[in-house]
């Protein structure tokens, strides 16, 4: 058992002399006090976000307009600004590596920054043709390929918008995505492999532009059948049967899209122009198209990624992550800080289930990011990671990390911080994290991100510090969303953030914030565990449970209702080779009653042959305990929204 807050690693004076953040603060004139800067940017947030534009000399006009006006929702920035972001994380030309691709059967490809610059241009002249312009969109049907980076480029570079989904997704999600947007273009590959396996996606890609009239053209990347040829994917030409049935438009390969030379150029876009549309996970109704703007996400990541992930130029950066979440979105703005990203298609654990510390080690990747559950999968199938000497963080996210988590990562990779950051799709970023001048503590997320006023609020509505509280900015961030797709009275964005607390941002998560700023997540406020009026996150719960070796996985879902206590069921999956026998349950209810409370032992365990997790990984906490409550399965989750739809008919009652 690792003690929450347990001092795991400090940064050198080295370290802490060579970060990025050290040089902006000095550049700014300010000490070197993490705390003093947060406390700044927040106090005088227009300040703060001109201090980044200059720091980082965003190419673009800044404009003589107000930094920030207005309030939540609704606040503006840099009115009168205009830039793009291809512009910006196209900046760097020459014969230096812009980005790697590493496949799951063992295919690699580089690209220099001229390189790749020239095949946005290419794939940018190819758009125009088909009548892509400013404020048309884009869809892509594609994995974390070369061909998903340059196409997003290409789309930012003349204004109109980018929106994807991984071919894992069934075709009804992606449907109930990409309809709401209408776009004008679909890029679409035949297939794609994982877990030694391939896929083919053809039929699929049929059928969603079938369901897309406003479609001009598809764009079909070979991917699945270059492979199988042992070719690079823009040297073959779809199959005519793989085409025949697109109903909507002219229908291309990807060599013919980027056939043209053409010019690399820019339109420049005002500050909260759309660059990019997100989507909520879709779990249990249509999911939200979240829109954020060119100038936003530029502020942000070169903050984000430059300050709180120390990444500059000569670094290589690798996130695991599809199209379809977020990470992939956050993991491209490495390219404007002047850092590598390694882009992987494949399975996390295939052919092993070291497969991504496999990466990072023949990468030379400087800065690791998972999900939480790969670390604990690592930790319990005593992975040992190997030749990792230019590593020099991780990161963690998509759920909380166990304090078990931090301390694996530093007795595995003795010297290298591990730093937990939570945010999410709503923002595109992370509000709390770590910097490399902070120490790593068990459990513990070091600071509040700068510029992110991250508070804890009680029921009341007022922030408190040391205790359990919503989490909630109480001060705009320029990466919140410039608006909803089709929600022009803005009705769906205010109920989604402003429904409990008018002019303050709820995220829907459990937060502690601690005295000296460090904070600890629990879980989702809307899957709380409130027992006897002691309400408790899940995270909690999942720490106790899945510290036995006999658990790979578990869900724990309270049935009260208001006024009205229920039962607290426990659902496990057991590891190969273990059973639940009533020495395992005493055991976990001991665990339980001891670490947690006796109100926290479940009333009764069950196994089950899986956790249901949405695509990007999450636990399906809230829609299981609405089928426990009585709504029929089919209503409670979208199945082609999940990870593994199949499991929630074991959550009956």
């Amino acid at each position: 058992m690792v003690a929450e807050g347990e001092l795991l690693w400090e940064p050198s004076e080295e370290i802490v002399e060579s970060a990025r953040l050290t040089h902006y603060l000095r550049w700014l004139g300010r000490p070197v006090d993490y705390e003093d800067a947060w406390r700044w940017s927040v106090d005088r947030p227009a300040e703060f976000w001109t201090s980044v534009w200059d720091y980082f000399e965003v190419i673009g006009d800044r404009g003589d307009g107000p930094v920030l006006s207005g309030s939540m929702p609704g606040a503006t920035w840099f009115a009168g600004s205009s830039l793009n972001y291809a512009e910006n994380a196209l900046r760097r030309t020459g014969e230096g590596t812009a980005l790697v691709f590493v496949s799951e059967d063992g295919g690699r490809q580089e690209l220099t920054w001229d390189e790749l610059r020239e095949e946005v241009a290419r794939v940018r002249t190819g758009l125009l043709r088909l009548g892509v312009g400013r404020g048309d969109r884009v869809a892509a049907y594609l994995p974390n390929i070369p061909q998903a980076l340059i196409a997003c480029l290409a789309t930012a570079s003349l204004g109109a918008i980018w929106s994807a989904g991984s071919p894992d997704f069934g075709v009804p999600s992606i449907v109930d995505r990409f309809k709401q947007i209408e776009p004008k273009v679909l890029i679409a590959v035949d297939g794609y492999h994982y877990n030694g396996r391939s896929y083919d996606r053809s039929a699929a890609v049929n059928e969603i532009a079938a369901e897309l009239p406003s479609l001009r053209a598809t764009v079909w990347i070979p991917y699945l059948a270059a492979a199988e040829e042992g070719r690079a994917p823009q040297q073959a030409e779809p199959a005519p049967g793989h085409t025949s049935e697109v109903p909507h438009g002219e229908v291309i390969g990807w060599e013919g899209l980027r056939a043209e030379e053409g010019p690399l150029e820019f339109e420049r876009v005002p500050f909260d122009h759309p660059l990019w549309i997100l989507y909520s996970s879709g779990t249990t109704g249509l999911p939200k198209p979240i829109v954020h703007g060119h100038g936003g996400v530029v502020l942000e990541h070169l903050k984000s990624l430059a300050f709180h992930q120390d990444l500059g130029e000569g670094d290589v950066f690798f996130w695991y992550t599809t199209t379809g979440w977020m990470m992939w979105n956050y993991l491209i703005g490495a390219l404007l800080v002047g850092a590598t990203p390694v882009l992987y298609d494949g399975s996390a654990t295939h052919p092993s289930p070291a497969a991504l510390w496999r990466i990072a080690g023949s990468e030379g990747v400087t800065y690791f990011g998972v999900g939480a559950p790969y670390i604990m999968a690592s930790l319990k199938a005593g992975i040992h990671p190997e030749g990792l000497e230019r590593l020099r963080g991780v990161g963690s996210t998509g759920s909380p990390l166990p304090p078990e988590g931090f301390a694996w990562v530093a007795a595995e990779l003795p010297g290298v911080p591990i730093g937990s950051f939570s945010g999410g799709t709503d923002v595109c970023t992370g509000f709390v994290g770590a910097t490399m001048l902070h120490p790593i503590r068990a459990g513990i997320i070091p600071c509040r991100s700068l510029g992110a006023k991250v508070e804890s609020y009680d029921p009341l509505g007022k922030p408190v510090a040391g205790e359990v509280g919503e989490l909630v900015l109480s001060l705009p961030m320029p990466s919140m969303p410039v608006m909803f797709w089709n929600d022009p009275g803005g009705e769906r964005y205010t109920e989604s953030y402003f429904d409990v607390y008018p002019g303050v941002w709820r995220h829907g998560d459990w937060i502690k914030v601690n005295e000296d700023g460090s904070c600890v997540i629990y879980g989702r406020s809307d899957s709380t565990l409130n027992r006897g009026g002691v309400r408790m996150g899940t995270s909690e719960f999942y720490r106790v449970v899945e510290r036995f070796e006999e658990i790979a996985d578990s869900l724990v879902i309270d049935t009260g209702q208001l006024g009205q206590e229920g039962r607290l069921l426990l659902y496990v999956t057991l590891t190969e080779g273990a059973e639940l026998t009533e020495a395992l349950e005493r055991e976990l209810c001991g665990a339980l009653r001891k670490e947690l409370s006796p109100r926290h032992v479940p009333n009764e365990i069950r196994v089950v042959p899986g956790i249901p997790r949405t695509l990007s990984g999450k636990k399906l906490e809230v829609p299981v305990r609405k089928i426990l409550l009585g709504t029929p399965v089919e209503d409670a989750a979208n199945p082609d929204a999940m990870a593994n739809p199949e499991v929630l008919r074991h959550f009956t009652p």
